[in-house]
């Protein structure tokens, strides 16, 4: 029988196998490799504006990131919005010395811009890339919609200026290089709307360099825990640093009444109980995740009153910890 990860391995095979050999990795073609091995640590949809507890979560990720010192700290958006209130909280996140933010689609809940969460977060812009240690990294912004266009919800797409800025930075670039931007480009339940457009585009690059040169992307958005492998690059979810969003028609009995009536918007989602995150180790034959496991506050997952599976992926309060093979 033939399952969806052969299907796909062979469909990448068939695609780009006798233009660029399988998992040639960059040692393999002949390129300098890193200087040493480089580590850093992913947060995502912390959530700040919307958590009773969300600074309590961002300090135990910042105080841990104190004690493990990786290379660099990144949030995968759905951070906060640029609002004077949440100074505290960018100030708690620049105390980690080299710190990077993507933009997720609630930080400009209010009204507020792209450009205002630019100025905030003080990033040198919407999207960007920078280099660290023989590694090249891609920062996207999946917020934006075509000019002209009604779109229903959060704007979730890359547009055309975008996406002839990652080709040509990527065409220049000669490094392994890592991706990150807040929605799926794998997940076509509300992930980035011109996910497969992008896909694509990373590995033609790979292809026209003639060794895989896009090795990983890593999304948060969809507070979920999956990775998948679509033609030599792997594509790994970080889950919510906070809860699972379970739908506006869900009222959750985590917590008593007084309690939702002061967070309302918490009723329709399953609270976790700690702080996750991911840290990352590149090295040049693999990719290593450590992830982190917490529960959900009062109830096992094997009490979950709901359907496990909803958005396919099952609803889980943790993330896990993963080798990929490049």
């Amino acid at each position: 029988m033939v399952t969806r990860k052969m299907f796909l391995s062979i469909a990448g095979s068939a695609a780009i196998g006798l233009l660029v050999p399988q998992r040639q990795s960059w040692a393999a073609a002949g390129k300098r490799s890193a200087a040493r091995k480089l580590k850093f640590s992913v947060i995502s949809d912390l959530h700040i504006d919307l958590m009773h507890d969300s600074k309590r979560r961002l300090q135990l990720f910042i105080d841990k990131m104190q004690q493990e010192k990786p290379d660099f700290i990144i949030q995968l958006g759905d951070f906060c919005i640029p609002a004077e209130q949440n100074k505290d909280a960018i100030d708690l996140w620049n105390s980690f010395p080299e710190n990077y933010h993507v933009i997720g689609n609630h930080d400009t809940d209010q009204g507020f811009t792209h450009q205002q969460v630019v100025n905030f977060w003080n990033m040198p812009a919407a999207y960007y890339s920078f280099d660290k240690m023989g590694y090249h990294f891609v920062i996207l912004n999946g917020n934006e919609k075509i000019p002209g266009t009604q779109t229903s919800g959060y704007p979730r797409r890359i547009g055309k200026q975008q996406l002839d800025w990652l080709k040509k930075d990527l065409m220049e670039n000669k490094n392994p290089t890592i991706v990150f931007c807040h929605q799926g480009l794998d997940n076509t339940i509300d992930g980035l709307e011109n996910g497969m457009e992008v896909r694509y585009l990373l590995e033609q690059e790979n292809i026209r360099s003639q060794f895989t040169k896009v090795q990983l992307v890593l999304s948060g958005h969809h507070h979920l825990n999956y990775h998948n492998e679509i033609n030599g690059i792997h594509y790994v979810q970080i889950n919510s640093a906070s809860y699972y969003w379970v739908g506006e028609d869900y009222q959750a009995q985590q917590f008593d009444e007084k309690f939702y009536t002061e967070n309302p918007i918490l009723r329709h989602t399953l609270v976790y109980e700690d702080p996750i995150w991911a840290t990352v180790t590149l090295q040049d034959d693999k990719i290593q995740l450590s992830g982190r496991e917490t529960s959900f506050v009062g109830i096992g997952k094997e009490n979950l009153d709901i359907e496990r599976h909803q958005d396919v992926y099952p609803i889980t309060s943790r993330i896990d910890s993963r080798v990929l093979r490049l």
